[in-house]
């Protein structure tokens, strides 16, 4: 099979079983009465950056760790920019910012962590570990905030895990399609890696430049997805938070699993460059966090723009 299809049948395996097991898995908290505040925090969080973490491990098993940095990193500049400009052209965005200060402020913290690993040179298996502990830190004392005040951020967190539309109510299709999506996402993460560490080697593309474009804008299909149609539907809140809680959950969860298997390094491209426009697509955010600043059409379209205008400087640097 040629190496373009094996990533695009993988890419659909990988979309696809995400979305199973996204729905799966909420579907099966719903039946144990699991409250909705925490469905959106824990399994929706999760499970929309299911395709970059599991990608990202194997990237990480094969011994080809340029290919989960740049999915980390590329996957946020593309939820800042790209899936937040779409979902502008929907519907503009805004939302209350008292619900997105906390996990904006998270967002940022995580950002900053981030960097400062990465202009250390690599991510290492303590890091990584300490990453996930705050990770989970952060989960629980939300949720405890959550339970304590049922406040706006509360609110929002609902929604979230209300959003996702549910399966048919028997447990036995409920599993099945939980455990389906699981394989299907190692499945798919396999192909989509074989196939782009193939056209990498052929083409003499580095990972770190394949996992910034083509894995960033694979796995966030299912972000885009979401986003479009929360914005259709009027939530605007919705997609502005679940893009907020990706973002957090790809630094801190995927880069921090990813460097229990191997140590993540950062090229010097990654150190002088990505990083910082990682850094300005998180302070895009920042106006509608703290004001409750509206992104209209005219400005989801600049976002856009600027994503595109990356993508073609990553194309002009490596040809």
């Amino acid at each position: 099979m040629p190496d373009i299809l094996l990533v695009l049948l993988g890419l659909t395996v990988l979309v696809a079983a995400g979305e199973a097991t996204l729905r799966g898995a909420v579907s099966l908290a719903r039946k144990l009465n699991m409250p909705p505040a925490a469905i959106g925090l824990t399994i929706v969080g999760f499970g929309t950056s299911l395709p970059e973490l599991v990608v990202s491990v194997q990237a990480a098993l094969d011994a080809r760790p340029g290919f989960a940095v740049g999915n980390a990193v590329g996957s946020n500049i593309a939820n800042s920019l790209l899936i937040l400009g779409c979902a502008a052209l929907v519907r503009p965005l805004r939302c209350e910012p008292r619900s997105l200060r906390r996990d904006g402020g998270a967002m940022l913290v995580a950002t900053l962590i981030c960097i400062a690993l990465g202009l250390s040179g690599q991510v290492v298996f303590w890091q990584g570990g300490l990453m996930i502990v705050l990770l989970f830190a952060f989960i629980g004392w939300s949720y405890q905030q959550d339970r304590k005040w049922a406040d706006l951020p509360a609110a929002l967190h609902e929604k979230e895990g209300e959003a996702i539309e549910v399966v048919p109510e028997s447990t036995a299709f409920v599993v099945a399609m939980l455990l389906s999506g699981l394989v299907g996402l190692g499945i798919g993460a396999d192909m989509m890696v074989e196939g782009a560490a193939a056209i990498g080697a052929r083409a003499g593309i580095p990972d770190a430049v394949l996992g910034l474009t083509v894995f960033a804008f694979g796995t966030s299909l299912p972000e885009l997805v979401a986003a479009m149609v929360a914005a259709g539907r009027g939530h605007t809140d919705v997609a502005v938070g679940n893009v907020i809680g990706s973002n957090i959950f790809n630094l801190m969860g995927i880069l921090g699993v990813a460097s229990l298997v191997t140590p993540i390094p950062f090229n010097e491209a990654l150190q002088q460059i990505d990083l910082w426009v990682l850094l300005a697509a998180t302070l895009v955010l920042f106006p509608i966090i703290i004001s409750g600043w509206r992104i209209s059409r005219r400005e989801g379209t600049l976002l856009l723009c600027c994503y595109i205008g990356y993508i073609a400087s990553i194309a002009w640097r490596t040809s």
